[in-house]
Order: C-alpha cells, then structure tokens, then sequence
C-alpha cells in the first residue's frame, strides 16, 4: 500500500512539472511532450493524477491542435471512471469489495465531475469543437445523480452562449435521432432551461428564431402529442410570429400543425390515433385561424373524410370533432362554407327529430347550430336548396326559380319539435336548480355540499346548452332568415362572460333567450378571446397522460411504416 502511495505521489508530482513547464513556456508547442504525458496520465492507475490530468488538458488544448483528437478522447474517458468498483468486487472479500467498490464510486464521482467541468473548456479558443462537445454532453443528461447533472446542464448553458446555433444543431439531433431515454432528457433540458432564455440566447432574433424554426420542423416527425404542443407553443412565442406579421408567417405554422394532423394520408375511422391528433391539432390551430390563416385543408379533411363516416366515430370523440368544427366554423371562408354546409345540415337533420322520439343530444346540436349559422352567414344563398330558404344575391347559386319547399318544411318542422324538447329540458332543469339550492341549504358535510355543487354544475352547463340552442333555432324559421356570424353566442363549454355595466344598459340588439348564459337575462357578450373554443381543454383531453410518458397506439400511417416511437395522442 506505501508503495501504491508512493507511486501516486510521483505520478501526481510529474504532472505538476509538466503544467508547469507548459505554464511558464512561451512558445508552448515545443512541449509536446509535456501534453502527451498528461494525456497518458489518465489511463494510468493513479486517481489523483487523473483528476489533475482533467484539469490540465482542457487548460493547454488549444496549443495543440494536432493532438486534440487524442486529448478529447482522454478527457472522454474520464467520464466513464467507474470501472475500479467492479474489478475489486470481483478480485475481494464480499465485505471489502463493498467497502471499495463505495469508495470507487465516491473517487469515480469526483473525476466525472471535473471531466464535465473541463469540457466547455476544451472550446473556448477552439469553437469548432463545440458541436461533437455538446453531442457528448447531451448524451451525459441522463446522469441521476443531481450534482452530475447540473454540472452537465451547466457545461451545455456555457457552450450555448458560446455558440448558441451550433450548440442547439447538436442537441436537436438527438432529439431527431438519438435513442428515447436521451432525446427525452434533451427534451427536457431545452424546456426548462434554453426556452425560458430565448431572448438571452436568440440573438440575432429573426435570424436565429428562423433557424431554431428550421430545427423544430425537422423534429417534429416522430413526437409525441405533449412534445408537439410544447415545441409549438416555443415557435407561436418567437417575433416572426407575433402579432403585426406577414399572413404567410402564420400560414407556415399552420403547415407545421397540418403535417402533423397527417391531413395527407387516407383516414382510416379505427386509427384512433389519427382521430385523436387530427383533434388536439385543430385545438392547436385555432387561435392561428384567427389571426388570418387558412382553415381550408382542415375544414375539407374533415368534410371529405371525417363527416361520412360520422356515425362510426367512438363516442367519447364525436363531441369534440363537432366543437372543434364549431370553433373553426367563423374562420372558415365562404368557398369551404359552401362545401361543407351540406354535411353540417345532414347531421342536423339526424339530430334534430321530426317528431317526438327520444330526447335529442343537445351538445351536439349546440355545435351543428353554431357551425350551421357560421358557415351560412358566409354562403347564405347555399341554404336555399338545403333548407329551403330563399335569400336572394343575384347569383345563379340562388336557385330561386326551383321548388324546396318540402325542404323547408322539413327542416322548420324539426326546428318545432327540438325546441318543443328543449323548453321541456329547460324547466326540468329550473326545478332541479332550485331543488339543488334547497338541498346545499340543508346539507351538513364538506362532502353532500360538494357533490351537489358538482350536480349545480352540470345542471347549469344544460341550461346554457338549452338556451344556446334557443337562441339559435329561433331566427330560423322565416323563409330569408338572418344568419349569426358574429359572436353574440357563447358556446358552453367556454367560460361565461361577465355581462358589462355598459352592455346593460344598453340591452341586447337580439330578442332572444340566454345567449351567453343559463338566464335569459344575460346581455350581449363581449368579442371572445380565443374565437370561440376552450382550447385548452380540448387539447388537454387529446393529450391526457402523454406527459407522463404514456404512449399508446403507436404512430399510424407513414410513421409506422417507418418503425416510428410509439408515441400516440390517445
């Protein structure tokens, strides 16, 4: 044992005289041999020597550039120091070999340490070396240990205000190719620690937000719907697409969301996995429909594949396909309008009975209504042959010569009987409201007032249901009725607006029951942030899960065929 000391003190010793030839050299590079010397050190046995050699190569790597292959991979190997535990639990007692394996570990610990300190290092003078340097530090992200990692996270923070492009090609490449353990931890790392900063580091800003653009596109083919959200609420922060930007800027995110609703494939109703992105990507879309870009591909995706095959769609997600159309609906232009008016009033007609059968769904037909008035304040004449209607515009599309009346008879008679179910709700409803606030006036536990508060709840989201409905079936029984087309009508799953001082005082333009509320007193609302849909929530729903890590239903479609991750959106 005096003999291994021994020989570590003079290994330590050596390479202490050369640092400090280096050191005092002025023309270093005749010292070649000193470096080499430090670099062989770290494959000898001495531990002191090793963490003194990560100390002293990255200091004099820029002098020599013929050995810098060679240095990098010396101070690489440092980072693997924890072979010494294992060779002594094999070669020892049971008890001493645990012994030494603990303080392998712990002398292990502290090379890696300095080994990751050393790294940026190794790119200060010499910034060519910084994208196979941050390779190896986003590789090292997966350490547990915490004093490991944010030694890593900080070596990578130095490098990418060093050279923030090459820092974030590199870290992006794990997120497009590397294995899913690391790209998780790359991931990670840039959530939390280079998006929060983006201003600090995206100098440059519309040069380097367009490139980092450019990294998140090539990123997004096989990610995860929480990683997807994530990555595109990062682009919709930058400048290039803030408010006051060219249309095209926001037709480029649009694109991006269209590529990952896969709006190019064939739809297939059993892919749950297409239904449910082809969902949360619509969410996503909406706040860019309005600021001005174009729901086209969505809206004729939906017509032409989704609609006909309505009735085969799972349940759980019908309702949110229809208020996704429904959000969509005001943005749509008058040309998709036109197209998808007829889908909008076949299902009408499905859910809007004839006669008094079974009670109608109301959710669903909040969503038709709304789309319905949307989409014909766009295209109003469209709606004479469908409904039988006669609004004249001059166009030859107005038909005004040809007989529907059958179509409008039909279609006001089923206007009657929904809203002769819906009034019944409504006061089935009013009675269950004040049974409701007998019931939390007499309730004695924490318990019976909360779930009564959840049943007042659920009975107040019926009423604005109910009352939405009202308020929208009412204008159509004239023969040239007026479409709504503004946003007097808040859907329901939309939080309330608080009626103004000023709007009521002023009152409603429309005579017609709660538009925006359960009460028919409710006055005229203001413009909705958002255009009309809980975005949130939507997306939410779709993406349930996923960022605990929950992948099922793998990628469908070209994905699959590629071996994707199985990364789906259920």
């Amino acid at each position: 044992m005096a003999s291994d000391s021994a020989a570590d003190a003079s290994e330590v010793e050596r390479l202490y005289e050369f640092g400090e030839r280096l050191n005092e050299a002025k023309d270093k590079t005749l010292h070649e041999d000193d470096y080499q010397g430090i670099i062989a050190a770290v494959k000898g046995q001495s531990v002191k020597a090793k963490q003194l050699a990560a100390q002293l190569i990255p200091r004099f790597f820029k002098f020599f550039p013929s050995l810098a292959a060679e240095a990098m991979t010396a101070q690489f190997d440092l980072l693997e120091e924890d072979e010494f535990g294992v060779v002594a639990c094999v070669v020892a007692c049971v008890v001493f070999a645990s012994l030494l394996s603990d303080k392998y570990t712990e002398i292990s610990f502290v090379i890696r340490i300095q080994a990751i300190r050393g790294l940026p290092l190794l790119c200060k003078d010499t910034p060519e070396h910084v994208p196979k340097i941050v390779d190896v530090l986003g590789q090292l992200l997966i350490y547990e240990e915490n004093v490991e990692r944010d030694a890593v996270q900080k070596a990578l923070m130095t490098l990418l205000r060093q050279d923030v492009k090459a820092s974030l090609t590199a870290l992006f490449k794990h997120i497009e190719q590397g294995a899913e353990n690391i790209r998780e931890k790359v991931i990670c790392f840039l959530k939390d620690k280079v998006f929060p900063l983006k201003a600090e580091l995206l100098r440059s800003q519309a040069e380097m937000e367009r490139y980092v653009t450019d990294l998140v596109k090539k990123s997004l083919q096989d990610v995860t719907g929480a990683e997807f959200k994530l990555f595109m609420d990062f682009l919709r922060s930058f400048s290039i697409f803030g408010d006051g930007v060219p249309p095209e800027n926001m037709q480029e995110l649009i694109e991006i969301i269209e590529g990952q609703a896969d709006l190019d494939a064939q739809f297939n109703v059993e892919d749950i996995d297409h239904i449910d992105r082809l969902i949360s990507c619509m969410c996503m879309a909406l706040p860019l429909f309005v600021r001005g870009a174009s729901s086209s591909k969505f809206l004729n995706y939906v017509n032409k594949h989704i609609l006909p095959v309505f009735d085969k769609l799972p349940e759980e997600r019908k309702l949110d396909l229809l208020k996704n159309l429904a959000g969509t609906s005001p943005y749509a232009s008058a040309q998709d309008s036109r197209q998808l008016l007829p889908s909008i009033v076949m299902l009408l007609k499905k859910y809007m009975p004839l006669r008094k059968t079974e009670e109608p769904k109301y959710n669903y037909l909040e969503c038709l209504l709304y789309s319905f008035h949307h989409l014909a304040h766009k295209s109003p004449n469209s709606t004479n042959s469908l409904c039988g209607y006669k609004i004249v515009t001059g166009q030859p599309s107005d038909r005004l010569g040809e007989d529907f009346s059958e179509n409008y008879r039909d279609f006001t008679e089923r206007l009657k009987s929904t809203e002769e179910f819906v009034k019944n709700s409504i006061k089935k409803l009013n009675q269950a409201m004040n049974n409701h606030d007998k019931a939390m006036s007499s309730a004695k536990t924490q318990e019976a007032k909360a779930k009564i508060k959840n049943e007042q709840q659920q009975t107040t989201s019926a009423l604005r249901i109910c009352n939405n409905i009202l308020a929208m079936t009412q204008p159509l029984h004239a023969k040239a009725p007026s479409f709504i087309g503004d946003e007097k009508i808040n859907l329901s799953w939309k939080k309330p607006v608080k009626q103004s001082s000023a709007s009521a005082a002023a009152g409603g333009k429309r005579n017609m029951p709660s538009i925006n509320g359960s009460s028919a007193s409710t006055g005229t609302n203001k413009k909705a942030r958002g255009g009309g849909i809980a975005q949130n929530q939507l997306v939410d729903r779709a993406l349930q899960g996923l960022s605990q890590g929950g992948r099922r239903n793998g990628r469908a479609g070209r994905r699959g065929a590629r071996g994707g991750r199985a990364r789906g959106y259920h």
